[in-house]
């Protein structure tokens, strides 16, 4: 998409907004994941290929889809993994969760910077998923909520429990994890209130054109890239703000707020300007990730709202995590910094 100044309008930048939840795929209820493919971009392709590549889902993940019948093309259910698709057909894909007796808890790595006994601020690493998703059943960081604190397990969504909002899997920062069903509520209630400030740091490729703005475009899901979001004319309202803070050569260090909870919406929001996160492997072209980066350069490093019990309003830092500070090093130190 040509950039266009208009999507740069000067504004003060506040930190108020937050993300709410959104799973990976359509969703439809608590009790399924799923959703209709129109085929746009295939013709004559296995049916496991085409469907592991538009859903991001490993080949066996949806080959065991195609066993268990949880896959129909124009309304009749396809086993066969070799079947193939063509332009036009309708796809439809349900996926089950799996019970809450499938969630074990696992020694997953997260820091804990604060904790009592209605909330918990933790900071996630880049590469952990937040919740349970297809092709993520295991090793997220809900599943380390559970080894640590067995007592979550009783809150909200069996594949959520105790989760608010929610951060990319190579999105690394602040989380705020409630303990209690009361305090969720209220947590969420925030959120959409949009009292809770939430800001992240990001470096991207190239200069924005001007020092701060706001970008104000709907987000929907990909009609062709089911695994990527876009800006989309039916896509759902959402606005980022940002400020440049440095920029080096090809890349530029940016402070960033949402105003809304899109999932990806700062990555999309960026790649539409024309400046993707560095190290984003959907949203960045192939010529950008010639050069191999360790993780995504996004993180959620500042965090503030107030506390459901006390009243009090908590602020909370995260400074750059290591990998994050490894990568930009390397950036800055090559010759093209790119």
């Amino acid at each position: 998409m040509k950039k266009d100044s208009s999507f740069f309008p000067e504004e003060e930048f506040d930190g108020s907004g937050g993300d709410s939840l959104s799973l990976p795929f359509l969703s439809s209820g608590d009790n399924i994941i799923g959703g209709d493919i129109v085929v746009h971009d295939a013709e004559n392709e296995r049916i496991d290929l085409y469907l592991s590549r538009v859903l991001g889902f490993s080949r066996n993940f949806v080959q065991n889809l195609l066993r268990n019948g949880n896959v129909r093309v124009n309304g009749t259910n396809v086993v066969k993994q070799s079947a193939r698709v063509f332009a036009e057909m309708k796809i439809s894909v349900t996926i089950p969760p799996p019970r809450s007796s499938d969630i074990t808890p696992e020694d997953v790595p997260f820091d804990v910077l604060f904790e009592d006994d209605h909330l918990l601020v933790i900071a996630k690493p880049s590469g952990v998923v937040v919740h349970p998703a297809p092709g993520n059943w295991t090793g997220t960081l809900v599943h380390g909520l559970l080894h640590r604190y067995p007592d979550i397990g009783n809150i909200g969504n069996v594949l959520r429990p105790g989760i608010v909002h929610r951060l990319d899997g190579a999105t690394s920062g602040l989380l705020v994890v409630a303990r209690s069903q009361t305090v969720l509520v209220q947590l969420q209630e925030q959120f959409k209130a949009r009292s809770v400030e939430k800001e992240y740091l990001a470096v991207v490729h190239g200069t924005p054109e001007r020092q701060s703005g706001t970008i104000d475009l709907p987000i929907g899901r990909d009609p062709v890239h089911r695994i990527c979001m876009a800006v989309t004319n039916d896509g759902k309202p959402s606005r980022t703000q940002f400020r440049v803070l440095w920029n080096r050569g090809k890349i530029s260090l940016l402070r960033v707020a949402i105003h809304s909870g899109r999932t990806h919406q700062i990555r999309v929001h960026m790649k539409t300007i024309g400046h993707p996160v560095v190290g984003d492997e959907l949203y960045c072209s192939e010529t950008l990730l010639r050069k191999k980066h360790t993780r995504l350069l996004l993180h959620a490093w500042r965090l503030s709202f107030e506390h459901p019990a006390t009243k009090e309003r908590m602020s909370f830092l995260r400074p750059l995590p290591e990998d994050f500070i490894a990568d930009l090093q390397e950036l800055l130190s090559s010759k093209g910094d790119s």
